[in-house]
């Protein structure tokens, strides 16, 4: 049987698709703005910003030492999942000279930094936790809250005795390849000069603050922070909000993402007014939290993580949906398929991208129905319904950040028509033609997730003749497996963006790359090998593989390209190409093909690919 025009009329759907189209293009036009990218201040190490935005440390005391010089085996950049999941299955390999070097005073990475109040993972914490078998420890909630990830990340570093070697609150300042020593030479902030025979970039795709470039930024004299930099001292309160110092302050936020989702609640409960600056709006699902069970708990058999995030990555990716995600946000477009081509009947291939579409129309007309249902005020409910495909901007889900908008304090400012807001003077911001007056600006505006590689982690890489990795990327990322590139010997890229495109599970994509770098770590070691480079051919037979027909569900499963999405940091603010969207990371077949590509690999033995010298 074929599409019916009865099955997916209007009538039967709810909605009129074409209808849906041109208002989702009306939407977008309006919000692309000809900066794109260059609209967001680079936040680097010497920039003005720099002390209050990125080495600004508002949660431990300044430490002091001197300079170190010294070796190691491996030296890992970024102690968060990256560089702790890394480091752990190089432990598990037998590789047990492994130093950790981080900017921060702990582990934790993004949950080191994130301690607004409201924070908490998206994905359920069964599945995104890593290491939850390793270390014998089962999430209080499914969706576990930020002080609970920090003690897990800590956790692990006891577990793995990665404490040890740490090298805290340090910021690597440059890589250089010795060649006459087969070396990495890793210098820091501190005057460390850290050699090591591998190095790894664990810096993860939410790093750097990302800061919006607004005209007078400069000039307010109120108080100001970034969530990732919450300031208690000046809000009060805690991860459970009260933030009583804020009764008698004006506050602005900047930003509707992710952050702004989970923290919003507690600063309408909060603050005397509050002004919530919004360009795009999320597309906001419930998030229905529950407890474990401790039964389940109790009966959970070896193996169970592994197993559970490989049904979660199947059922996000299309394929069948266990039990246990029935019920799961993520998987809501997919059953939304699934319903369709029930009714539809047999779809040929070509029909699959339409129903695909109606499936995604359908689910967002499903989200948008929790705004009616959430607002009282139908104006300002408009204003919060995302019109565009569920995947354009990373989904959000919470139970209290609609309906604080109900309360008489809580203003939402739509600056969706002037792509932004149009200053920041002394005394508050200027939106819309009018002028706010805050006490306090936060800045929720994320993190440099899918800027250039170069701008997120800020180090300069030197390889072979002296050569920066960036100028070798001149075109878009060039290597193999997505881990390492020709004339970088014994560098492995890991948790880049690569393995954030490959499903929402960011956390299990890295152990995927962890297990590999871990891998060819203790080979080459065994095999007495001194450096290990990536032959051009090998970067090449990997490019065509990124490039093929096969990869183009990695649009599917983003949302769409950048001629069909909203701005946003998916589509580099509406300007990506394809070409470069998949040549520069990502693997568009998936992450269970990406990790058979990986296992197929290791199994072969002989370190394909690789130009060894002993």
């Amino acid at each position: 049987m074929s599409v019916t025009p009865s099955a997916l009329s209007p009538e039967n759907l709810g909605f009129d698709p074409d209808q849906l189209a041109d208002r989702y293009r009306h939407e977008r036009d309006k919000r692309v703005r000809a900066d794109a990218e260059s609209q967001f201040v680079k936040v680097t190490h010497d920039s003005v910003f720099a002390n209050k935005y990125l080495e600004n440390d508002p949660y431990c005391e300044p430490l002091e030492r001197g300079p170190i010089k010294d070796e190691r085996e491996v030296i890992i950049i970024g102690g968060g999942w990256v560089g702790m999941m890394t480091a752990a299955r190089l432990t598990q390999a037998g590789v047990s000279d492994v130093r950790i070097v981080e900017s921060a005073a702990d582990f934790g990475g993004t949950w080191y930094w994130n301690r607004y109040p409201g924070a908490q993972c998206d994905i359920e914490s069964y599945s995104y936790l890593p290491l939850l078998e390793e270390t014998g420890y089962v999430p209080k909630l499914r969706y576990s809250y930020s002080p609970e990830i920090f003690e897990h990340a800590q956790r692990i570093g006891k577990h793995f005795d990665l404490y040890k070697d740490a090298v805290f609150q340090t910021w690597v300042t440059e890589l250089r390849w010795l060649e006459d020593e087969s070396m990495w030479l890793v210098s820091t902030n501190r005057g460390d000069e850290m050699k090591a025979r591998y190095v790894c970039m664990g810096t993860g795709p939410a790093n750097r603050p990302r800061l919006p470039g607004i005209k007078g930024a400069e000039q307010f004299k109120g108080h100001t922070f970034h969530t990732c930099r919450w300031d208690y001292d000046y809000t009060g309160g805690d991860h459970d909000g009260n933030l009583t110092n804020l009764a008698d302050k004006k506050v602005a936020i900047i930003g509707t993402g992710a952050t702004a989702i989970q923290c919003v609640s507690a600063l309408g409960a909060s603050a005397k007014a509050l002004y919530v600056i919004q360009r795009t709006p999320s597309s906001v699902d419930a998030r229905n939290n529950s407890e474990t069970d401790p039964e389940w708990a109790a009966g959970l058999k070896p193996g169970w993580q592994a197993l559970r995030q490989k049904r979660f990555g199947d059922a996000f990716l299309g394929g069948p949906i266990a039990p246990e995600f029935q019920d799961e946000g993520w998987t809501r477009m997919i059953r939304n398929l699934q319903a369709l081509k029930e009714q539809a009947g047999d779809v040929p291939m070509e029909a699959l991208a339409n129903l695909a579409q109606l499936a995604d129309f359908k689910t967002m007309e499903q989200i948008r129905s929790l705004v009616d249902e959430s607002v009282d005020d139908p104006e300002v409910a408009s204003k919060l319904k995302a019109f565009y495909n569920q995947f354009c901007k990373r989904p959000t889900f919470n139970d209290d950040y609609l309906a604080t908008f109900n309360r008489p304090n809580v203003e939402l400012v739509d600056v969706s028509d002037a792509k932004g807001v149009d200053q920041i003077t002394e005394n508050g911001l200027i939106a819309n033609g009018r002028e706010y007056e805050v006490d306090c600006i936060i800045y929720a505006s994320g993190f440099e997730i899918t800027s250039s590689y170069e701008r997120r982690i800020g180090i300069p890489i030197f390889g072979n003749d002296g050569q920066s990795i960036y100028e070798h990327w001149d075109e878009g990322m060039r290597s193999m497996h997505g881990l390492m590139s020709h004339g970088f010997p014994n560098l492995f890229l890991c948790g880049g963006l690569f393995v954030f495109q490959l499903g929402a599970n960011y956390a299990y994509g890295v152990d995927v790359q962890a297990e590999q770098v871990a891998y060819t770590v203790s080979q080459l070691t065994k095999r007495g090998v001194k450096s290990a480079n990536v032959s051009r051919s090998a970067e090449e037979k990997w490019i065509e593989d990124q490039l093929s027909p096969e990869g183009a569900n990695a649009l599917f499963v983003l949302g769409g390209s950048a001629d069909s999405c909203t701005p946003g940091y998916y589509n580099q603010e509406g300007t990506a190409q394809r070409y470069r969207d998949v040549r520069l990371e990502s693997y568009g077949k998936g992450l269970g093909a990406y990790r058979k590509v990986l296992r197929d690999w290791r199994a072969q033995g002989d370190l394909e690919g690789l130009d060894l010298t002993s």
